[in-house]
């Protein structure tokens, strides 16, 4: 295992997932709701930025590695399942999006292994539509972390609208996905 910045970062990023879960499990007397929310939405946040940050420093620092490379994903992935997971018991997501999602984060994850064994990984690489709806989902899911208005503005109402529109992506790219990967095994 490589040890560096980078995936320190990602290391990080896992072990952060566990504290936004056990925010909600402290009391109200050490923690009121609403604290509650902007706790998690910050941890969430801090997370989601570091994703960011440890795939630009590893380029910018020439310390990739298969092993973050691996981890990376795997550190993303887990932090949407168990917000989305939250957010459904929290009753701020319905369960039916949150199933998309993650339906579709277990079915590309296991193409992409398929497509690796093959020696095609790159025909599933990460493309536009996937980043678009990464950028969605990492929007949504602080929003209805934090769930309360705030200036104004119905944060609550903005997440669900920005989790619906990070499903429809979910499939959308799914299906980008599943094409990709049907043209290659098709040339076979």
């Amino acid at each position: 295992m490589d040890f560096n910045l980078p995936n320190a970062l990602t290391w990080a990023r896992i072990v952060m997932i566990p504290l936004v879960l056990a925010v909600f499990f402290l009391p109200v007397e050490v923690l009121s709701p609403h604290h509650q929310n902007v706790t998690a939405c910050a941890l969430f946040v801090v997370a989601a930025v570091t994703d960011w940050f440890d795939g630009w420093l590893a380029r910018r620092m020439n310390v990739t590695s298969a092993f973050g490379a691996f981890l990376d994903p795997v550190a993303d992935k887990l932090m949407v399942c168990a917000a989305l997971v939250l957010l459904v018991w929290l009753d701020r997501c319905n369960v039916l999006l949150a199933f998309i999602i993650i339906g579709r984060e277990l079915t590309i994850s296991a193409l992409r292994e398929w497509m690796a064994q093959l020696g095609k990984s790159r025909s599933v690489a990460v493309s536009f539509i996937g980043k678009l709806k990464t950028t969605a989902q990492m929007t949504a899911i602080p929003l209805l972390l934090f769930s309360d208005d705030l200036l104004g503005l119905p944060i609550h109402k903005i997440g669900v609208v920005l989790m619906w529109v990070a499903a429809v992506l979910t499939l959308w790219s799914m299906v980008y996905y599943m094409r990709k990967a049907l043209a290659v095994l098709n040339e076979k």
